[in-house]
């Protein structure tokens, strides 16, 4: 029966989801058409905020674009190769596979969401390569569900936030220790819920076996490894020369020593990518290797060149003209000091189909909702962590965030997300009954 409604959601997707840049696209006209008639922005002031917001997110494509080119790079060179070897080896058959790869998948998301993508995808892949008879699409989806808990973890960008000295709203509401919100019981509960029970929940989507899409081990191999010409000229030495890579290495590392030693376990994007760099340029021995893996790697990274610009421009207008602030309002309007968490949580939800990033959807809703929330008795640290799941929470149907593991492992949208929807709807009574109940 589990199994019918999966391939019922696999179809739907299948059939209905166009091209990721289509879905944006699509998504751009929405916001326009709504920001026209329900927020009454003339014609040319939506179109300010969009061609004023397109170019909003440079800083955070390159970041992510990054993400995708540094973990992949790492993971192609002979060390990581054999790690990730070595994990999937140990698996003896599909439903093992699907189990692990999400397990791992949640433990690296919570740890680091920019680590988790592309752990998820990585290990996902190594699954496809050894262990015969695996779903390929489910394997990779497996991956990419594992990003749904990162706003609950270390990385979350609202805890980390509010948790900050200078944060925007501390005048309002103050600082609010993790201890309140990343590690209070209305969050760390649903966590360890999803956490033990959405593995299963995954290898139970495994379809039958004559409708299983697997892959060929060999189209998964990446490139034999560069070496020296017979007849090397001074420019082949160097780009060969382990030393050249290893001095470089050396000094990365040494300044990662120093990240940590100084600001202790504070990962960000930032420091995700440098550790994948210089690690990456470590284990792949020479420059030339580095170079050849770096090449194949931003193979992957077209959809986020041409798609983050676009979500910028909805951004844009969904801030511009007002319409994050009206979905709120209402949201706030019908709802009373029981079911005010778990509104915000949908609320946060439908908002983040549109402005999908947590800094940015933090700014637009954080202002609204806050202050609601103190009104109606609702702690703020509640009503931040609501507003955070919901961010999280539909990024398993919006395919902005499955780009870096959509570009790994070489498949399209549609592919996953029909089983992202089904992890969408068990996950969405999970957290809804948290903010209900506890």
């Amino acid at each position: 029966m589990f199994q019918r409604f999966t391939r019922a959601c696999v179809a739907l997707v299948q059939k209905y989801l166009p091209d990721p840049f289509l879905f944006a696209v699509i998504l751009t006209f929405i916001v326009f058409l709504m920001g026209l008639s329900v927020a009454k922005n003339s014609f040319m002031e939506m179109i300010q905020h969009w061609g004023n917001g397109f170019w909003g997110l440079l800083s955070f494509s390159m970041q992510m674009a990054l993400v995708l080119v540094t973990g992949y790079t790492l993971a192609s060179s002979p060390p990581f190769r054999k790690v990730l070897g070595a994990i999937a080896g140990a698996v003896k058959s599909p439903a093992q596979a699907v189990i692990v790869t999400n397990f791992i998948a949640l433990v690296a998301a919570w740890i680091n969401w920019g680590f988790g993508l592309v752990i998820g995808a990585l290990i996902a892949k190594e699954m496809a390569k050894k262990v015969k008879g695996a779903d390929y699409r489910l394997l990779i989806a497996a991956g990419y569900i594992g990003f749904l808990v990162w706003h609950a973890g270390f990385s979350g960008s609202i805890p980390l936030t509010i948790a900050t000295e200078g944060h925007f709203l501390q005048e309002t509401i103050g600082l609010i220790p993790t201890s309140e919100t990343i590690f209070a019981g209305f969050n760390m509960i649903p966590m360890l819920i999803i956490l033990i029970t959405m593995p299963i929940v995954t290898r139970f989507m495994m379809p039958p076996k004559e409708l299983t899409v697997t892959i060929d081990p060999e189209l998964l191999k990446e490139a034999p490894l560069a070496t020296i010409p017979e007849d090397p000229t001074p420019a082949d030495k160097l780009e060969n020369s382990m030393l050249i890579s290893m001095i470089v290495g050396i000094m990365g590392l040494i300044f990662i020593v120093y990240y940590f030693a100084t600001k202790g376990f504070a990962l960000n994007l930032d420091i995700v990518n440098f550790i994948f760099l210089f690690l990456a340029i470590i284990c792949h021995g020479t420059p030339r290797r580095f170079l050849n893996a770096i090449a194949e790697a931003a193979k992957g990274a077209a959809g986020i060149i041409l798609q983050f610009p676009f979500y910028a421009g909805i951004m844009g207008m969904m801030t511009g003209s007002g319409l994050a602030a009206i979905i709120s309002d209402w949201f706030v309007s019908i709802s009373t000091d029981t079911t005010f968490p778990f509104f915000t949580f949908l609320s946060a939800g439908l908002v983040n189909l549109f402005v999908p990033s947590g800094g940015g959807q933090w700014a637009v809703q954080g202002p609204i909702m806050i202050p609601a929330g103190i009104e109606l008795g609702v702690s703020s640290a509640k009503t931040a962590m609501a507003i955070a799941w919901g961010d999280a929470w539909t990024n398993m149907i919006q395919p902005f965030w499955a780009l870096p593991a959509l570009g790994i492992a070489g498949l399209g949208a549609k592919d996953i997300m029909g089983y992202c929807l089904v992890a969408l709807i068990y996950s969405g009574i999970i957290i809804s009954l948290a903010f209900l109940i506890l």
